[in-house]
């Protein structure tokens, strides 16, 4: 995870987040060696500068290719992420969904995901009858409502879904179109039920989505990544785990136990 702490250093939390069941339309698989991630998050390189004039008067979240505020964040590729010593940010890598990024804060969550998009159209009045669907074949409920970002989708989703008796819980989904893109968040924890979280709703609103220029479906999710240090860090301690179970040493020990036999009559 990453924080960052009040002198300015970057902090690596040591604490292992549960996962959360995100509902219909978001992925619930945490990433699979988190510790090993956490370990390479703890030196990254800051997010590329903002291109020179003045931030747009309306706020974020905002596109890479336009001036947006000069503050810290965590370059994940398509999305720079603000970082702070009040919240943590978490990249999450799981085989069938995909990635996405969860921030922290308190006993809430925001799951942050970038989706590709057409040049023209918006993809949030489209997406949030099918994610009210999924809601209701799912046994839930949802009901639009105006918010920080605009419409917003609150809805109840099952708690878990292998367990019908779990219950329900409240879910609030938020989107936002930008220039070929689109961002969609996932409240969850107290920031969905009625208590509303002025730290995520500003994190997401200063996220900057790095689209790039090459081709991509519309729905596609956009490449997140690992911060280009925590990469190289990564690949140094897997080549140095690699030289050492390759390393012709034979230990010496002789109260080492060594290969043994059991035979069975």
């Amino acid at each position: 995870m990453f924080r960052r702490r009040k002198s300015g250093q970057p902090e690596p939390d040591s604490g292992q987040a549960e996962p959360v069941q995100a509902g219909p339309g978001f992925p619930d698989e945490q990433f699979a060696d988190e510790a090993f991630a956490e370990q390479a998050f703890a030196e990254f390189r800051g997010a590329p500068a903002a291109p020179a004039g003045l931030p747009r008067a309306e706020g974020g979240p905002w596109d890479s290719g336009e001036p947006f505020p000069d503050r810290d964040r965590v370059d994940l590729g398509s999305l720079l992420v603000p970082v702070g010593p009040e919240h943590e940010v978490q990249l999450v890598m799981a085989e069938q969904h995909g990635a996405w990024v969860t921030v922290h804060h308190g006993g809430s969550e925001l799951q942050i995901q970038a989706f590709a998009a057409p040049r023209s159209g918006a993809l949030w009045d489209e997406i949030r009858p099918e994610i009210a669907a999924e809601v209701r074949q799912a046994g839930g409920s949802s009901s639009e409502s105006q918010g920080t970002f605009g419409v917003a989708l609150d809805a109840l989703v099952p708690a878990d879904p292998a367990e019908p008796s779990a219950g329900l819980r409240p879910v609030r989904f938020i989107g936002v179109d930008g220039p070929r893109w689109f961002l969609r968040g996932l409240l969850s924890g107290p920031a969905a039920e009625g208590e509303p979280s002025p730290l995520l709703e500003a994190v997401f609103a200063d996220v900057v989505v790095a689209r790039g220029d090459y081709p991509a479906p519309p729905r596609d999710l956009l490449v997140l990544r690992l911060p280009p240090d925590a990469q190289q860090a990564i690949a140094e301690q897997m080549a140095a785990q690699q030289q050492e179970e390759q390393s012709p040493y034979v230990s010496l020990d002789p109260f080492e136990r060594g290969p043994e036999i059991t035979e069975t009559r």
